[in-house]
């Protein structure tokens, strides 16, 4: 039964403690290159009202990726709605992408990069 429960999986989930994790500090990998400009940069963007969409609808024009946190205005449902038909209309005049990810992000693409709704895991998809 124990070369089964590892060809398969027990049905119980083991317990890990506290010591089997390890404390990652990704600050070592996150230099600031400026000598060295981008056609594309990903920008992370947060929208909290109607007026931020302007700047936003810009990236895109711009030909930015944008990575967009909605959780201010997800309990505003109409405020939501129309958020998102304005970026759907950039979407379409610039022929990029839209897409949600997770709950409260929604990612834009400009021109030419199309986002991939399927999940790399492990290298396979």
């Amino acid at each position: 039964m124990a070369f089964m429960d590892k060809l398969f999986g027990s049905g119980t989930k083991e317990t890990s403690s506290a010591e089997e994790y390890t404390e990652l500090d990704l600050g070592k990998y996150e230099e600031v290159m400026d000598e060295e400009p981008a056609e594309t940069y990903v920008r992370v963007a947060e929208l909290t009202n109607l007026n931020e969409l302007p700047s936003l609808k810009k990236e895109i024009y711009d030909g930015n990726i944008l990575m967009i946190d909605i959780s201010n205005i997800k309990a505003d449902k109409l405020m939501l709605d129309r958020a998102l038909k304005d970026l759907k209309e950039v979407i379409i005049d610039v022929h990029g992408d839209i897409a949600g990810i997770k709950e409260d992000q929604v990612l834009v693409t400009p021109t030419g990069v199309k986002i991939d709704r399927s999940k790399v895991i492990g290298g396979r998809y």
